[in-house]
């Protein structure tokens, strides 16, 4: 495996990370104080690496030089039926504090590059960290379960449709390995286009 392999799936680790820790941290400002509980509020990899999400698929994606990596950490667990703020955004309000804190690193890595505040030999390094994350974040934003942005997008639709589209989710939580095929046949339709759109997205960030 080559350093740049082992590069970009550390950089991912940390990213997925940091993306459940936020998870954590705002279900607990919300109410829930599940993943405190549970350890589950720290930064150390160890409490939240996923075997296959965060390491075996990552590098299977990488060494096939695949234009789409991806992985994930074990999910924080969270109960929202103890989450006393935010009325009814308050479950969408936990599931978007992962994709924001990708979209917060990627932007600070996008203005440090801009503003070059990087050693030359730091450039490299931080455009993957730009990439990955505002890949984490809009892929996450999907509303296929369990992607966070299917906890999201209910409280955007009419309430006749939310309750159609709350089935629908709910039978795919229920199935995960139904959810994760649905997810990776999209990687395996799309992972070419979608990573173009997602490339231009950081190029703006850079300003490249």
């Amino acid at each position: 495996m080559g350093v740049e392999v082992i590069f970009l799936i550390a950089i991912l680790v940390v990213s997925v990370v940091i993306h459940e820790v936020a998870h954590g941290f705002a279900a607990n400002y919300l109410g829930d104080p599940t993943a405190k509980l549970q350890g589950r509020l720290t930064l150390n990899p160890v409490s939240h690496i996923d075997p296959m999400g965060s390491i075996v698929l990552p590098a299977i994606l990488a060494l096939s030089s695949s234009p789409f990596l991806f992985g994930w950490a074990k999910p924080v667990p969270y109960n929202p039926y103890n989450l006393q703020r935010g009325g009814r955004w308050s479950e969408a309000m936990v599931a978007f504090a992962g994709p924001a804190a990708n979209i917060a690193i990627a932007l600070i890595f996008g203005i440090f590059i801009r503003f070059g505040a990087l050693p030359a030999s730091m450039v490299s390094l931080a455009v993957s960290i730009v990439f990955l994350n505002i890949l984490l974040a809009v892929f996450n934003l999907i509303p296929i379960p369990p992607l966070d942005g299917s906890k999201i997008l209910p409280q955007l639709l009419p309430r006749g449709l939310a309750l159609q589209y709350e089935r629908i989710r709910v039978m795919l939580e229920g199935n995960i390995l139904l959810g994760f095929g649905i997810v990776l046949v999209f990687i395996l339709l799309f992972g070419s286009q979608f990573a173009t759109v997602i490339s231009a997205i950081s190029r703006f960030i850079i300003g490249a």
